[in-house]
């Protein structure tokens, strides 16, 4: 890991242009980012990561970026990483689908909320063209007697109902994007939806998800249903948003809305392994989900949970999400959950975490498919 060098792009007169200036991403060791970083190198630009100490480094390993190494919440580190830099892509931030202790939600605060304040002062101190911060469709609103009708950047998140510490750690977000508009900052904000496809190093929930179901794991699932995009079609949507999003708005991107049911046949079709059969009601696996998480975040809190009561009730309400914005103003056409996963499946398959005996080898090389040629309108 290097600082990008001898690429140069200069203007009709021979002065340099905004490419000289490094885009910082935050995040780059995270699904999204991984894809972001590899699609701007792709597109020539000299990029610059923020990384916390002890990040695993493999999401940028071997790639032409230069490291920059600090935590969001340290405000001198953020501003040091923010130097020079002309944009911006915001995609760090603490997942969770856990209530956990008073510690951990302080940490979910700081991390997504304080940590977003720092990186937006230091970029308007620094004179940065444009920020993009990625937000979450957990934090935008339904229909209350509707909650599966589409959801549109209108909806407001209902504060009065039981919620995850990180979905209203990301309605705070984009207050503070706003706050920042006001002060003169160009923010947009980018909300994505559960994310499937390649470059999946952590792995990400959904990628743990696809292994443990090929590997036999997966003993059971409930109803319900939630909005997935794949990895590629988030990372064109930061860039849609960069080019052509209107200063203090937010667009929803996804790519389709899929019960349960639907995915897992997708990871049949596609793995060669046939999943569980067993769809357990609802509210016995949230009563269940409920206990679990109670005793592991007392008394194992690093323990690593899987199928939360955060996540069940946001499974259970089956949320879709309106593109409207997205397609008319940025011209965003979403491309294929199949894909997503066939990419995702290749990708876990090639670094091992795939070991059952029956799962076929993928049908193409990771990173192939007519999805690398997927490109919108950007100026």
């Amino acid at each position: 890991m290097s600082a990008r060098s001898g690429v140069r792009h200069a203007t009709a007169n021979g002065n340099p242009s905004k490419r000289d200036r490094p885009v910082l991403v935050t995040g780059a060791s995270g699904h999204l980012g991984a894809n972001l970083v590899r699609r701007l190198l792709d597109d020539g630009y000299p990029i610059r990561v923020l990384l916390r100490e002890g990040t695993d480094p493999a999401a940028v390993e071997g790639l032409a970026v230069e490291c920059v190494f600090g935590d969001l919440r340290d405000f001198p580190a953020t501003r040091a990483a923010v130097a020079g830099c002309g944009r911006i892509y915001h995609c760090a931030a603490k997942l969770s689908t856990i209530e956990g202790d008073a510690r951990h939600q302080r940490e979910i605060y700081e991390c997504n909320v304080i940590g977003t304040q720092h990186l937006l002062r230091a970029a308007r101190e620094a004179r940065v063209e444009r920020v993009v911060v990625t937000g979450s469709f957990s934090a935008v609103g339904y229909d209350l007697d509707a909650p599966s009708a589409p959801s549109n950047e209108t909806m407001q998140f209902y504060p009065f109902e039981r919620s995850m510490p990180y979905e209203r750690s990301k309605v705070l977000v984009e207050h503070e994007c706003l706050k920042a508009v006001i002060d003169g900052l160009d923010v947009v904000v980018a909300t994505c939806c559960a994310i499937i496809g390649g470059n999946d190093f952590r792995p990400s929930r959904l990628g743990r998800t696809l292994c443990d179901f090929v590997n036999g794991n997966l003993r059971a699932y409930l109803r319900g249903g939630f909005e997935f995009v794949a990895a590629r079609d988030i990372v064109e949507a930061h860039l849609l948003c960069m080019h052509k999003g209107r200063t203090g708005h937010k667009y929803i991107f996804s790519t389709e809305f899929l019960m349960l049911d639907e995915l897992l046949d997708l990871f049949t079709e596609i793995s060669g392994v046939a999943g569980p059969r067993r769809r357990l009601p609802a509210p016995l696996m949230l009563a269940c989900a409920e206990m679990a998480s109670a005793y592991l975040s007392r008394f194992h809190p690093g323990v690593q949970q899987r199928l939360t009561p955060g996540a069940i009730r946001l499974l259970r309400k089956c949320r879709h999400a309106d593109l409207t914005k997205a397609r008319t103003e940025l011209g965003y056409r979403p491309t294929s959950i199949r894909t997503a996963v066939e990419e995702a499946y290749a990708f876990h398959y090639a670094r091992g975490a795939i070991h059952h005996a029956a799962a076929r080898a993928p049908s193409a090389p990771v990173g192939s498919g007519p999805a690398v040629a997927h490109r919108m309108a950007l100026p």
